[in-house]
């Protein structure tokens, strides 16, 4: 990967985009960041291309133009594509509840009041429909969240930075639609796993799993080698290190995992919710240590996708 085009034949100003380089620089020089890496391209070509910082802090290895790295939520979009995909060819109606393709969402309910361990739910009146998960306002929540008492019983259940060791994402499904919702659908709106379910529609519809649908309908076509929910076992130099804030403290982010474990966890990742930017990358196995990020400890927390850079994640999701 290579800068294509001069950036003023491009129509930009080299100037302005040294400013944006020096701007994030200071990123890795206060410690706000390990490391990145910048492209901006238009028409195709690729106008500019820059990097800074580390990879690798621990090991002194710089980020580079092929370096992998973790999305995570950024897989929502990939899977909106390949449902809209489907939606072109006729698979569906934006307004089908999502019952149709997984039966156990026909008898949702709604949190009401209660605690977790004693709540009090009511029918919902309105079915969740393949359009509130595309817009977030299914009712659905993530536990990390702790911001509801729904959310603590996904926590309960198991579902918070990962899911419970063994669940694919249909069983997964089947508990979330065991657990009440936070409104009712199309009221109001909550970042979720509502992409989770929508990404098994996908796999109900197609056939196929949501990795196979990604590579041959998405990623192969477009030319998105490096990109998939696992980072095969060639690519782990290239794989950037997770880093989690420190907010309060000096020095640099925290490393997430331990060296010399990444290779392993992420040969383990299974499907979630996140990719890698050249390869994507699901919830981290049952043998990767799993810390909250210390930012999210402070309550209220922001939607799960505003920070959703060094977390163990979700699926495309």
């Amino acid at each position: 990967m290579a800068v294509e085009v001069e950036a003023t034949a491009a129509g930009f100003d080299p100037a302005r985009l040294e400013r944006i380089d020096r701007h994030f620089g200071r990123y890795v020089e206060d410690g706000r960041l390990p490391g990145w890496l910048l492209l901006i391209s238009r028409g195709g070509k690729v106008v500019h291309l820059s990097t800074r910082g580390h990879r690798d802090v621990e090991a002194g290895l710089a980020v580079e133009a092929d370096t992998v790295f973790r999305i995570y939520s950024m897989t929502k979009p990939i899977t909106a594509v390949a449902a809209m995909m489907l939606y072109e060819e006729g698979a569906f109606d934006l307004r089908d509840p999502v019952s149709r393709f997984v039966p156990a969402f026909a008898g949702a309910r709604v949190y009401q009041q209660g605690t977790a361990l004693r709540p009090v739910t009511v029918p919902a009146t309105e079915p969740i429909r393949i359009w509130h998960l595309l817009t977030h306002t299914a009712g659905l929540t993530y536990g990390f969240l702790h911001r509801h008492v729904v959310d603590e019983m996904y926590r309960a259940a198991g579902f918070e930075w990962g899911y419970p060791e063994g669940l694919d994402l249909a069983a997964c499904c089947e508990r979330w639609a065991s657990l009440p919702l936070l409104f009712e659908p199309g009221s109001e709106w909550n970042y979720s796993v509502a992409s989770d379910v929508l990404g098994r529609i996908v796999e109900v519809l197609s056939g196929r799993s949501l990795d196979a649908f990604f590579a041959e309908r998405i990623f192969t076509p477009l030319g998105m080698t490096d990109t998939g929910f696992f980072a095969q076992p060639s690519d782990a130099s290239r794989l950037a290190a997770l880093y989690l804030p420190r907010p309060g403290r000096q020095g640099r982010p925290e490393r997430a995992l331990r060296r010399g474990r990444e290779p392993s966890a992420a040969r383990a990742l299974r499907w979630r919710g996140s990719c890698l930017v050249r390869g994507r990358l699901p919830p981290l196995h049952a043998d990767a240590p799993r810390r909250r990020p210390a930012r999210w400890r402070a309550a209220p927390e922001r939607p799960h996708g505003a920070v959703h850079v060094a977390e163990p994640p979700a699926r495309p999701r």
